[in-house]
C-alpha cells in the first residue's frame, strides 16, 4: 500500500470522501489517505492528525515526498484537536481503530465537529457503538459498506447531520447492511452466530447462577436477532 494504491479498506473510505471536501483524516499513519485524496483531485486541502510521534513523523516525511506539503498539514495532537477552526475542515475520517475509541475521539472535541459535515468512520469492532452515538447526537446515516480483505471483516458508515430511528437489530447490524445482506455480511454474523451458539452451549453445562441466567438470555437474544436478519 501506498500514496497511489489504497488498500481495499481504505479505498472504499476514500470513495465516499465528497469532491471538493476540505478533510481531516485522525490516526492517519502515514497520511496515505490525504496523500491519495489530493492526487485523486478529490479533496482539496487535508489535514493529517497523529497522536504518536513515530507515525507523525512517518506522515511528514510521507507528504514531503509526494511534494504534498501545501495542500495537507499533518500535526501531532490528541483526536480531533488536529482541527483548527480556521482549517474549515467539511469531512472527517477515522480508520483503523475499535469502535469504542472512534466515539471517544469523537466526544472529547465536540467543538471541532461544528462545521463539519460528513463523517466516514471504519472501526475495525464494535460498529454498534458508533451507530449508538450518532442516534445520541444528531448524526444520520447516509451510507454504510462491509468488505473483507486478508481475512478479515470492516464496516465503513457515513454520517451526515439529520436524525434518524434504528430498531435494536438495525443499530447492531446496519440499516443498509441488513437491506443489502451482502457475501461479507453473512459471513460475519453466521460466524458470530455460531460462535454465541458456543458460548451458550458451554454455560449451559455451567452451574446456574444469576450471573449465568444473564448470560445466557443476552446471548439467546442476540442469536433470535441474527437468525431474524439472515
Amino acid at each position: 500500500m501506498n500514496a497511489q494504491k489504497l488498500s481495499k479498506r481504505l479505498e472504499t473510505v476514500a470513495k465516499f470522501v465528497p469532491t471538493g471536501a476540505i478533510m481531516a483524516d485522525i490516526g492517519s499513519d502515514h497520511a496515505y489517505l490525504p496523500c491519495y485524496l489530493i492526487h485523486q483531485g478529490t479533496a482539496s486541502r487535508a489535514i493529517a492528525g497523529e497522536v504518536v510521534k513515530g507515525p507523525y513523523e512517518s506522515a511528514v516525511g510521507q507528504v514531503q515526498k509526494e511534494g504534498l506539503t501545501e495542500k495537507i498539514t499533518v500535526r501531532l495532537a490528541d483526536g480531533l484537536a488536529a482541527i483548527e477552526m480556521t482549517d474549515h475542515v467539511d469531512t472527517v475520517t477515522i480508520a483503523g481503530m475499535g469502535g469504542p475509541l472512534i466515539v471517544s475521539i469523537l466526544d472529547k472535541y465536540p467543538e471541532k465537529l461544528q462545521g463539519v459535515t460528513r463523517l466516514i468512520l471504519q472501526p475495525n469492532i464494535h460498529a454498534k457503538v458508533i451507530r449508538e452515538w450518532a442516534l445520541a447526537h444528531q448524526w444520520a446515516i447516509l451510507d454504510e459498506e462491509i468488505l473483507e480483505e486478508d481475512d478479515k471483516i470492516y464496516e465503513i458508515l457515513v454520517l451526515q447531520r439529520g436524525q434518524m430511528k434504528l430498531s435494536t437489530a438495525e443499530i447492531l447490524f446496519g440499516p443498509k447492511l441488513s437491506q443489502r445482506k451482502s457475501p461479507a455480511f453473512m459471513k460475519k454474523w453466521l460466524r458470530e452466530k455460531d460462535n454465541w451458539q458456543r458460548v451458550l452451549q458451554s454455560i449451559e453445562e455451567a452451574e446456574q447462577t444469576p450471573e449465568i441466567e444473564e448470560k445466557r438470555a443476552e446471548l439467546m437474544a442476540l442469536i433470535h436477532l441474527v437468525e431474524g436478519v439472515l
